[in-house]
């Protein structure tokens, strides 16, 4: 039985929120900061850091929490910065699949980069936590992506 002193299970639970919440919130703030030679709004870095590999602007959707609207408008930027192309699905010629350039490439191993250091910076973590985080982290992500993404606001 728990003392009063004794934290209880739900007291850690409420502790890993309130770090997670704090985690996101300082990276969102900074990650606006993170210099890069072609300015992009927010959603846009969101969205080329998602084109780790061709993806389906529906499917981009989805994962972005925004109406294809609104993705098609960001990739119509990003393909006017030279940093996507758009191209057929092969396996269903109905739909798009939005790609990076080269440019692009290079843009988003920058952002990751700069973004790692900032993560490290920013959680204290040691290279020995960041591994277990990292897989913690993997393991939240893949059991949400077998549950649902969540619907947040549709932009």
């Amino acid at each position: 039985m728990p003392t009063p002193d004794t934290p209880t299970k739900s007291v850690f639970d409420i502790h890993a929120l309130e770090g997670i919440y704090l985690l996101y919130w300082k990276m969102e703030d900074c990650t606006e900061a993170i210099d890069i030679p072609i300015p992009l709004s927010k959603k846009e870095r969101h969205m080329l850091v998602c084109l780790d590999q061709p993806r389906r602007m529906g499917d981009l959707a989805r994962e972005l929490l925004a109406l294809p609207s609104t993705v098609t408008a960001m990739a119509d930027t990003l393909e006017a910065k030279g940093l996507l192309f758009r191209e057929r699905d092969p396996n269903d010629r109905r739909a798009w699949l939005l790609s990076l350039t080269e440019q692009g490439h290079d843009m988003r191993k920058v952002m990751a980069s700069k973004a790692s250091d900032l993560f490290r910076d920013i959680s204290g973590l040691s290279d020995d936590e960041l591994d277990q985080f990292a897989k913690i982290a993997l393991k939240i992500r893949s059991r949400i992506m077998e549950t649902g993404m969540p619907k947040g606001p549709q932009t």
